[in-house]
């Protein structure tokens, strides 16, 4: 079919729709193709129904999930920018003449891509959030990896994991960026779509800021690509994640995963930050917007910086830098790594490619990879050209709005029960819970991942329930916010989701506060990673508006410590059609914390420092075991997932907080896998296997209980060490 022939969708019988659609890969339902038609008034061309199948997937326009994600809480006083731009920003220092020092914050996920191809899956992925990062205006300072995959003992996951894992030490590591959090769990939901969630972090000041839309003046701007020249990888990446996953197509999918770079990638980084400061000294921040290439490749990029102004655009195709033979839809659409998206005043731009091409020599660091002008900013619609025939002519803002659905939720019968596990050998079952291996040791994964490059990492993964970093430090010039702390925890239970996705949202916000609260620091803004099934059916629809609502709820029900406020979301993602014919992922609602502290140096870690220190319990011991790991080892899921009061998790924080910067405490851990038990044993081993004091317990003040339960319910909660001349 040629690139410019236009399918009359509504001319044409059903199976010969359909049939277009899918040997084409046009990535939409007969009815949204119809849509397409409706809204361009006339047939679409080939090209333009395969952008609209990626720029209308999920991953890129939200079309299930953006209604309900209007409930979340997204303003507080905190937030220089929140969501809407490839990242948000909060509000962390100021410096002595009075300016504001920012944090960046995106969180994102390649989750099909690393269960089809999983080392080049993560690698790609760590690469993405850190652009998010970049194209804000700011140098990325950390990363976390929020992991989930199948059952342990099958190889199919060891390979995956193994992959997993390689690619973003493989990336992350050359890349010069710390990896200071991350969680891993294992479940049998996920033995055929594994999750691979990413957080990163920046730094900047206020005025450095650079948006990720044009300014209303500019009309007649030039669109630069810069980077990695184009190639077929990541072609229809974001349309491939956006449909259940087949055995079958598993093969083919591989295309649809990017190659990843991190040598270009740092040249990238380094250039572009270089940049900032050549255009923040000639007074032009205002006069450029800039985006990472992700999902959608050069035709989002462009379309989603000029339709927020109400522009549109030209793109010719034959300007585009490519390393192979492509069509133009590849052109348009491929979702090759290593690339940015920058608009600008004319001005500047014999300035820009001469800074990519000439001064920083990107053509020499990596064959093919280059500047290009491929466009302008107009005041019509969205047009793309290759070869002078015209492939593509839109308005922005339908391109951008994509097709509209209104799911159906249904939520399904459930009959979910407490399990009798009769009398249980205390001291065996302690050791099953520390070795199972949703609480064993992640050091064998921390190793591989650097955690010290840049000199700003105060606390690293596996020390305490958050990492912590100074991402001000490289600032010479402002000596006085060098203690200022960012703490970064991730946080999701899968099984609570599995009894309640609501209970596994608001669990997932609560542990995650716990989680830097645990350190010191105070709970400042939080991201999303919305990871759900096939949103076409009910149940899933359901499941996934149970963990938004239950996200919410906690959010607002704890608020800010600081502010009569929520904690807000600043930025976040959905992935959604994680599920095969055998079942959906577990409804997993992934939460990024950050915390902030004014001085690092009353940080604390989980392990027992001194012998003779008084051990104390912060929070009620409750018949909460389900979902539990104690539960799992028997085999059963239980029906009592914890249940946070959150007046009372605002308290625990509260005096979390408090104690940490008074000096009382030398040591704490959040209650959360293997109970307090677990906790407990965390404390002794320092969360790192290097621990030599041991832990004397009385659980009678924990209530009236059975043993077991007071031992291994996931009730959340703290233990703390205090010393006696400081006990309260």
């Amino acid at each position: 079919m040629s690139i410019t022939q236009s399918i009359d969708f509504l001319a044409l019988s059903r199976e010969e729709a359909l049939r277009v659609l899918t040997d084409n890969k046009i990535a939409l339902t007969l009815d949204e193709a119809k849509q397409v038609q409706e809204l361009l008034g006339r047939p679409p061309t080939l090209t333009e129904a395969i952008v609209w199948g990626i720029q209308g997937s999920e991953h890129c326009s939200y079309k299930s999930s953006r209604q309900h994600l209007k409930g979340l809480p997204t303003h507080a006083p905190n937030l220089m920018l929140g969501v809407g731009e490839d990242a948000g920003i909060v509000d962390f220092a100021k410096d002595k003449q009075g300016r504001r020092y920012g944090v960046i914050m995106a969180h994102e996920s390649h989750n099909s891509p690393s269960q089809i191809v999983p080392y080049e899956g993560a690698a790609t992925g760590v690469g993405g959030i850190v652009r998010d990062i970049l194209v804000m205006g700011g140098r990325p300072v950390a990363t976390g990896d929020p992991l989930r995959f199948g059952e342990i003992d099958r190889p199919l996951t060891h390979n995956i994991g193994a992959g997993v894992v390689s690619g973003i030490a493989g990336y992350g590591n050359p890349l010069g960026v710390p990896n200071i959090a991350g969680d891993l769990y294992f479940d049998k939901s996920y033995n055929e779509a594994c999750l691979v969630n990413v957080v990163a972090l920046g730094a900047l000041r206020e005025d450095e800021i650079i948006h990720s839309f044009v300014p209303q003046t500019a009309l007649g701007y030039d669109i630069i690509v810069v980077g990695k020249p184009t190639d077929n990888s990541g072609m229809g990446g974001a349309a491939f994640s956006s449909v259940e996953i087949e055995e079958k197509n598993k093969k083919a999918n591989k295309g649809a995963v990017q190659e990843p770079n991190p040598f270009l990638e740092r040249h990238l980084i380094e250039s572009t930050v270089n940049l900032f400061a050549k255009l923040r000294e000639s007074g032009n921040l205002d006069k450029v917007s800039l985006k990472d290439m992700g999902a959608g490749g050069i035709v989002c990029a462009s379309v989603e910086q000029v339709e927020p102004a109400g522009f549109g655009a030209e793109i010719d195709l034959e300007k585009v830098h490519t390393s192979m033979n492509l069509s133009p839809s590849e052109i348009a659409c491929a979702e090759t790594q290593e690339r940015i998206c920058w608009i600008c005043d004319p001005s500047l731009t014999e300035m820009i490619l001469e800074h990519y091409n000439s001064v920083w020599d990107l053509p020499k660091v990596s064959k093919g990879a280059k500047a290009s002008l491929v466009g302008k900013v107009t005041d019509g619609n969205y047009v793309v050209r290759y070869k002078g025939e015209l492939l593509m002519d839109a308005k922005a803002e339908d391109i951008c709005r994509g097709v509209k659905v209104d799911r159906e939720i249904a939520a399904p019968e459930q009959n979910l029960s407490e399990p009798d596990l009769g009398e249980l050998d205390i001291q065996k079952t302690l050791l099953d819970v520390i070795s199972h291996e949703n609480v064993a040791s992640r050091l064998p994964i921390m190793h591989r991942y650097d955690k010290v490059v840049q000199g700003q990492t105060v606390i690293q993964s596996g020390m305490a329930d958050a990492g912590l970093i100074v991402p001000f430090r490289h600032r010479e010039d402002v000596p006085e916010i060098h203690k200022v702390g960012a703490a970064l925890s991730v946080d999701s239970t899968p099984r609570y989701g599995l009894i309640s996705p609501y209970y596994g949202g608001l669990n997932a916000v609560v542990e995650s506060m716990r989680n830097v609260a645990a350190i010191g620091a105070t709970p400042w803004a939080a991201t999303d990673c919305l990871n759900f099934g096939n949103p076409e059916k009910p149940r899933r629809m359901w499941e996934l508006t149970q963990a938004i609502k239950g996200v919410k709820d906690a959010l607002e029900g704890v608020g800010h410590l600081d502010f009569d406020s929520p904690v807000a979301i600043c930025s976040g993602n959905v992935s959604l059609y994680k599920e095969t014919k055998n079942g959906a992922v577990a409804p997993s609602a992934i939460i990024g914390m950050l915390g902030r502290m004014e001085n690092v140096d009353k940080a604390i870690t989980m392990q027992l420092k001194n012998a003779g220190e008084s051990v104390y319990l912060l929070g009620k011991r409750l018949d909460e075991c389900g979902g539990s790991v104690l539960y799992d080892l028997h085999r059963h899921l239980g029906a009592n997932v914890p249940k946070p009061d959150l007046s009372e998790v605002r308290k625990e924080l509260k005096v979390m907080v408090e104690a940490v910067d008074a000096g009382i405490l030398s040591a704490a851990h959040d209650i959360s896998d293997g109970g307090l038990a677990g906790c407990a044993v965390e404390m002794m081993l320092g969360g790192r296997g290097q621990g030599e004091l041991g832990l004397d317990l009385n659980v009678d003040a924990a209530g009236d209980l059975p043993i077991e339960k007071i031992l291994f319910s996931e009730t959340g909660g703290f233990l703390v060490s205090v010393s006696d001349e400081k006990a309260f």
